[in-house]
């Protein structure tokens, strides 16, 4: 008996109502690839995201709209979930081939321009700092110390042209396309709700594009908003949690998120998303019975592989996880920080 071997999903896809999409890669990264969609209007196709700036992700691009019988020089505008360089990388080189607009909310935007105007030297200098302050070890803080300036990826992103405006309808002729504003995993974060009756007539209230706000099979990082000019405290996880009621409340029909593939049923989604952080933050402040840094805390946290296994890089964004969900403890009234501790601790009360 011959055994199937399962065949790649196709590049390109068809989800009707003149709504398709395109997968393209990022590179040495397991999430594989971005999905972007390509959404037809009455002045020509605008994409939802763009993908990663890479040769190998411009050429992916620019043959899966051939494929679809369009061509990047005839895109019209790109509207942009969140400025992260998995999604917005590729904009400005569709600008430069298509004249396109690119349009943000104005959260992400201030961040695109910051990042522009920021020296590398001096944000490795930040992060040395915070995480010093979260108590890394010195081992870990030393290479950020002793490296040498140099041009960081993601650092020269496009700016936008136009800004999303939560609740307003995009300027996209012949279609009803809304912003929600969904921060926490970018301040600036928007999913797209389509108003427009399900192609396949499903239940529900139209189709959401909703970036990494939600996404079917794993949970987004929700981090710190790092800004090297604001000391504000700010709580991305609360943020993110009444994010996802706002989602469950819309009750799309179905959603096109920015990885993995499509699914229905929105608020089973929403549900699970929420047990899941009430979860681990219960899971933390047994973890907090004695007082430990953000550092610690992370290296005490359930991850997808053990800490040992985990990139140096990626240490890095599970300390920012960890502070995250400190701050919302310590927001709840369920943690606070120790007094006179140094670096910071903190513990359950």
């Amino acid at each position: 008996m011959t055994q199937s071997v399962p065949q790649p999903e196709p590049a390109v896809g068809d989800h009707g109502g003149g709504v398709r999409s395109l997968r393209v890669p990022i590179p040495d990264n397991p999430l594989g690839f971005t999905l972007v969609y390509v959404v037809d209007t009455d002045r020509g196709p605008v994409l939802i995201d763009t993908g990663w700036d890479d040769p190998e992700s411009w050429d992916t691009l620019t043959a899966g709209l051939a494929a679809l019988g369009t061509a990047v020089g005839e895109i019209h505008g790109v509207v942009i979930t969140h400025h992260h360089p998995d999604h917005h990388g590729l904009s400005g080189k569709v600008r430069e081939a298509s004249g396109a607009w690119i349009a943000m909310h104005a959260a992400d935007s201030a961040i695109v321009a910051r990042t522009r105007d920021t020296d590398s030297s001096r944000w490795l200098a930040y992060m040395s700092a915070k995480l010093t302050a979260a108590g890394a070890p010195e081992e870990h803080v030393a290479p950020l110390r002793g490296a040498r300036p140099r041009r960081l990826p993601g650092f020269s992103p496009a700016l936008p042209d136009r800004e999303i405006v939560p609740g307003e309808l995009l300027d996209l002729p012949g279609r009803r396309l809304r912003a929600i504003w969904t921060p926490g995993h970018t301040p600036g974060h928007v999913c797209l709700h389509l108003e427009e009756e399900h192609p396949a007539r499903l239940p529900g209230h139209g189709r959401l594009f909703s970036g990494d706000h939600v996404l079917p099979e794993i949970t987004p990082h929700i981090g710190l908003y790092e800004d090297p000019d604001d000391a504000t405290v700010t709580d991305p996880l609360g943020d993110y949690l009444d994010s996802l009621e706002r989602v469950g409340r819309l009750a799309p029909a179905e959603i096109l998120p920015a990885h993995q593939h499509t699914f229905t049923d929105a608020a089973a989604r929403v549900r699970e998303l929420l047990a899941h952080h009430e979860e681990r933050l219960t899971d933390l402040l047994g973890l907090l019975a004695s007082p430990l840094t953000p550092w610690q805390l992370a290296e005490r946290m359930e991850w997808n592989r053990p800490w040992d296994q985990i990139p140096y890089g990626s240490r890095n964004i599970a300390v920012s996880e960890a502070e995250a969900h400190l701050r919302r403890l310590v927001k709840l009234g369920r943690a606070e920080a120790v007094a006179g501790s140094e670096p910071v601790t903190y513990v359950a009360v």
